[in-house]
């Protein structure tokens, strides 16, 4: 069934058949389970299992698909991967973008089960530098990089560092950077600001590095179980808009078409995903959308 007629069936549902509606400002709660969901073409995430919502950015308005400021993701519980080149991406394209931001060229690499960053200190007129740091969660649940080794033009400089009193925070100065700031030898990394939109909004409770990727725990330590099988993202509650169709009182499932990997999504994209499938009406007015994964459309 083609998305038109979803439209038309949805408006000829008499208004006393449909569920009651909260207040137009509310969140849309959201369940997520095995996806890997793009924020932009080279930076994206894998979501194993969340649980939230979805919460308008602007008063008296409600989230809309099509346009990614409108909402914001609120996440209760949940556990979230990082890959290493998603973050170098981030740091990269997102928080040292500017012309005049203090580091360069980051790289990031994983040995040991420390993290390995290189790049330059631009505003040192672009000197090599790498450091060696563990990864931690601060007390308000943001990732800790400390830096147990540096080295600037290959040569160790951590101990010299120390012995005048020297700190990352006084080489990297970060006050006008977005979701990085410097304390001591820390960088300290704000999920919620550094990723593109839509905005995520969660404490992490937990992270590991692993060899390609860092796992990031939102939340309670044990995720509920989830509420069905598959590879979806459930949305309950409240209004959503997607396209030209706006649901009451939401009950929408975007379903995986192919469950044998991961469920890809890009939402700049979801119109071309919906295209590619097909959707179907529940007996209580709710949607299903099978989708096709975002890696597997032709161009």
């Amino acid at each position: 069934m083609g998305a038109l007629a979803v439209c038309l069936l949805l408006l000829l549902v008499p208004p006393e058949q449909r569920a009651a509606t909260s207040a137009a400002n509310g969140a849309v709660a959201v369940e997520m389970r095995n996806i890997r969901y793009h924020f932009t073409g080279s930076i994206s995430v894998y979501i194993s299992q969340l649980r939230g919502e979805l919460v308008p950015t602007r008063a008296g308005e409600i989230p809309v698909f099509d346009d990614d400021r409108s909402f914001l993701l609120q996440i209760d519980s949940g556990e979230i991967h990082m890959p290493l080149l998603s973050l170098q991406n981030v740091l990269n394209q997102q928080v040292f973008a500017a012309k005049d931001a203090p580091l360069k060229d980051i790289a990031i690499r994983v040995e040991k089960g420390r993290l390995k960053v290189k790049g330059k200190l631009h505003d040192r007129g672009d000197i090599s530098f790498e450091t060696e740091s563990t990864l931690t969660v601060t007390d308000d649940g943001r990732m800790r990089l400390h830096a147990q080794k540096i080295k600037a033009l290959h040569l160790p400089l951590k101990g010299l560092l120390d012995l005048f009193g020297v700190t990352i925070a006084n080489l990297i100065h970060t006050s006008k950077l977005r979701g990085i700031e410097a304390q001591g030898d820390d960088l300290i990394l704000d999920a919620q600001q550094i990723l593109p939109p839509p905005q995520i909004r969660g404490r992490i409770t937990a992270v590991e590095v692993r060899d390609s990727e860092i796992v990031q725990r939102f939340g309670e330590a044990r995720v509920p179980a989830p509420s069905m099988t598959g590879n979806y993202m459930s949305y309950r509650g409240n209004r959503l808009r997607f396209g030209k169709l706006t649901m009451q009182n939401t009950d929408m499932v975007l379903i995986d078409m192919d469950a044998r990997d991961p469920f890809d999504f890009y939402l700049s994209h979801y119109q071309q995903q919906l295209t590619a499938g097909y959707t179907k009406i529940t007996p209580q007015f709710g949607l299903r959308v099978y989708m096709r994964d975002f890696n597997k459309l032709g161009k």
